[in-house]
């Protein structure tokens, strides 16, 4: 069936990576003549990197139209109809059609597709409790946040920020407001920042936030956002303390933004993101694909749905989307869970399963933490690394690595990344030709001796 007198009709719901690599990836399989592409976006910009908001805000990236990869204006020269300002408020799957909603005119219209790809994203979480929504209070997931965080700290004549979190987004953030001038607080609900790291190597981390002036409160929930008389923020409440603050920054993590997707009756996960096959379509709905950070992906060595918001899967989802609403054949395996960040110039890596990931799964582990340099250690300018490695008892399969160090360690996990992919153990590991030389790594790079001491231990056990 067509819509549109002999040619098909995609319509794209979001205009960030997994929606607009889609379209792009289809119009390169398929021209105007054949594939009508209408992508909608509520925001003001299209194609950005929301990974760089932090580094804008900090002042290491100067203009934001750097982390524009593609405007509007370029995705219509390439006859992908992108209508920005326009949010998409229901999707009609039996009719094929979604209503949508100019948000600066409020005027409202259906427009109906054969094929349909939702790219969502997600939404920040915002504590249920008083002014959480008070003016000075941001999130930061689009480059609108950015922009509007930005404006507020033009205008505000205090120096004190709160930040509440201590994920990436929280501490990229609180680096990003010392970097302003600002005296920044760090109230965090869990034992060590970086709940995406065992807490043993979160502590790491911590030293290194202290280390940068910032104040960092863990074990701490935050019970109350305080106004002034202007309405504004002026404090952060726990139950025991009060955080005096000019702007407040989010950084408590984000959900998948699937209320469309759950109010049209499609399927969602746990985690409330969207369900796919491995070409990733909607899982039961034929003519529809979902990628992004509204979609649960499958861990490869938990062998579980998981939902992990990060541009790389974003884009990647978009190509095999896009490959296969262009009459292509292309799958998404799954993801093994790596990510990487830096506090000043200690870099914090991870892939694979947390010790509390592992116990949850029902895995037997061992564990090995070391320490090793990234250069020789006579070489000028090597600096210590940690390294943490989980082992699956018995079969030795490696299951996790946390990387926290300076200089050279965060891209380090790649090598475990490309491990866990294929499935290898840490005996296996420790055989691995890897590049060497003293201004690069000791002659046992610290990810084989980590490997070493892991293929020891199980074994001996």
């Amino acid at each position: 069936m067509s819509m549109s007198g002999g040619r098909e009709r995609l319509v794209v719901i979001g205009g960030d990576a997994a929606g607009m690599s889609a379209a792009s990836q289809a119009r390169r399989l398929r021209g105007p003549d054949e594939l009508e592409i209408v992508a909608f976006e509520r925001g003001h910009f299209s194609s950005y990197s929301a990974c760089g908001i932090p580094y804008w805000v900090g002042g290491d990236v100067a203009e934001r139209h750097q982390l524009i990869a593609r405007s509007p204006a370029e995705h219509r020269a390439r006859d992908i109809d992108l209508r920005m300002r326009t949010e998409v408020t229901e999707i009609d799957v039996a009719g094929q059609r979604v209503r949508t909603r100019a948000v600066d005119s409020g005027a409202e219209s259906w427009t109906s597709y054969d094929k349909l790809v939702i790219g969502t994203g997600a939404r920040p979480v915002r504590p249920d409790m008083p002014g959480a929504d008070a003016p000075g209070v941001h999130g930061v997931q689009t480059l609108d946040d950015g922009q509007a965080l930005l404006d507020t700290l033009a205008r505000t004549r205090g120096r004190r920020a709160v930040v509440v979190g201590a994920g990436y987004i929280g501490v990229e953030m609180a680096e990003a407001l010392i970097n302003r001038g600002y005296e920044v607080t760090v109230v965090n609900r869990g034992s060590e920042p970086m709940s995406t790291l065992d807490p043993d190597m979160g502590r790491l981390v911590h030293k290194a936030i202290e280390g940068l002036g910032i104040t960092m409160v863990n074990d701490t929930e935050v019970t109350e956002v305080r106004t002034g008389a202007d309405g504004r923020v002026r404090a952060v409440a726990t139950e025991d303390a009060e955080y005096p603050a000019d702007v407040v920054v989010l950084g408590i993590g984000v959900r998948p933004e699937t209320r469309l997707a759950e109010a049209a009756g499609l399927p969602l996960g746990t985690r409330g993101g969207l369900l796919t096959d491995l070409a990733m379509r909607v899982r039961g709905h034929e003519d529809i694909w979902a990628g992004g950070d509204c979609v649960e992906v499958l861990n490869l060595v938990s062998g579980q749905e998981q939902y992990i918001p990060l541009g790389t899967h974003a884009n990647k989802h978009g190509q095999v989307i896009g490959t296969n609403v262009g009459g292509g054949y292309a799958t998404f395996p799954g993801v093994v869970g790596t990510a990487v960040s830096k506090v000043c110039d200690l870099e914090i890596a991870r892939t694979g399963l947390r010790e509390k990931d592992a116990l949850r799964v029902g895995l037997r582990f061992e564990t090995v933490t070391i320490e090793s340099t990234s250069r020789a250690g006579y070489y000028p300018g090597a600096s210590p690394m940690t390294v943490k490695m989980l082992a699956e008892r018995r079969t030795g399969r490696l299951l996790g690595v946390q990387i926290v160090g300076r200089e050279g360690a965060g891209k380090r996990v790649d090598i475990a990344a490309v491990a866990l992919t294929a499935g290898m153990t840490v005996e296996q590991m420790t055989a691995l030709d890897l590049g060497y030389a003293p201004p690069f790594s000791p002659v046992w790079d610290p990810v084989l001796v980590a490997a070493r001491k892991a293929a020891a231990k199980v074994r001996a056990s």
